[in-house]
């Protein structure tokens, strides 16, 4: 069953940190589009870029309020100080919230197909709340990032996180979907975790990603790894069960090691045996040492989440007026 919905108002919502290299593309582009889109009364003249800028150290949020003054398409937010991606996110997403009907999120690097937007758009035409951007392929990842990516999405769905195969960021949210996703308080955000858990009816985009037009990638080995673990640790407590039944195989174990040393000691068989008790030592140590980091990561989060402290402050928000003579120029 279709569900009739009126042209919407789109906010395109892009957070950003140090991108001034790349920004001036991604406006040129994706104004474009929007201008196109409005033109064929795909989405409200209302529609907007709302950019969010994650306390860049470069030239980013001064790109941002040049755009927002010149070009009406262009909002932007100003975050107080930097949170990272997935609270730059959210904040973003929250302030389009009250102004959209829909709101798609990308990264600012070009490497998300802005040419299937239309398809986005026509999935929540079709009654949509949530549109995921999938991607056909990764072949312009490196093997190791391909294959370190693949894990991590093959090892949620074995600890039980229901996430999207190949999706990142690029998706589609109704501003019901929003306002789901607003009720979700947590500190420790894993979006591609939460957003399946809202509910309502979706669909999937398939789009090849592009290699990263300018600039560096915000995401190198060490915050990919923290990405992932929080992830984990936010979505499955199967790591806690694994230590359980990995003690209960050591003590099963350790049983059998004292009787093999009772029946040896009866039998007067004393052979020493040092280097094997160093090892075991060393390995049980070790051990030990893996599952209280584990228990104490989930520690850490609680810790992080009964503070309740805000996710994220915003500085400034330049919010573009429609003006329909610059609308009609083009």
């Amino acid at each position: 069953m279709t569900t009739e919905r009126n042209i919407p108002v789109l906010y395109l919502v892009i957070p950003c940190y140090n991108e001034e290299a790349v920004l001036p593309e991604t406006t040129k582009r994706l104004t474009e589009k929007m201008h196109t889109m409005i033109r064929a009364e795909q989405v409200d003249p209302e529609s907007r870029i709302l950019y969010v800028d994650d306390g860049s150290k470069d030239k980013t949020w001064a790109i941002i309020s040049e755009y927002a003054e010149a070009i009406p398409y262009v909002d932007g937010v100003k975050l107080a100080h930097n949170r990272g991606h997935q609270n730059a996110l959210l904040a973003g997403l929250m302030t389009a919230m009250p102004l959209c009907d829909c709101a798609i999120s990308m990264d600012a690097d070009l490497q998300d197909d802005i040419n299937v937007i239309d398809r986005f758009v026509e999935k929540y035409m079709e009654g949509c709340d949530v549109v995921y951007g999938v991607r056909n392929k990764r072949e312009t990842d490196t093997f190791f990032k391909r294959t370190t990516a693949e894990g991590f999405y093959k090892f949620m769905k074995i600890l039980g996180v229901d996430v999207v195969f190949n999706h990142a960021d690029y998706r589609l949210m109704s501003r019901r979907a929003l306002e789901g996703l607003s009720e979700y308080k947590e500190v420790n955000l894993f979006l591609r975790g939460i957003v399946p858990l809202i509910g309502f009816k979706s669909d999937y985009v398939y789009y090849d990603r592009a290699e990263r037009f300018a600039g560096e990638s915000k995401y190198p080995l060490k915050k990919m790894i923290s990405f992932a673990l929080d992830g984990i640790t936010s979505f499955s407590v199967k790591p806690l069960k694994l230590i359980s039944n990995l003690g209960i195989l050591i003590s099963v174990l350790s049983i059998f090691g004292l009787l093999y040393a009772l029946i040896s000691h009866l039998c007067g068989v004393t052979v020493a045996g040092w280097t094997a008790i160093v090892a075991s030592i060393w390995l049980l140590g070790g051990l030990q040492m893996l599952c209280l980091g584990v228990v104490g990561g989930y520690i850490g989060k609680i810790y992080s989440e009964v503070k309740q402290r805000p996710r994220f402050l915003i500085e400034t928000h330049l919010k573009a007026e429609p003006e329909e003579k610059v609308l009609d120029e083009h």
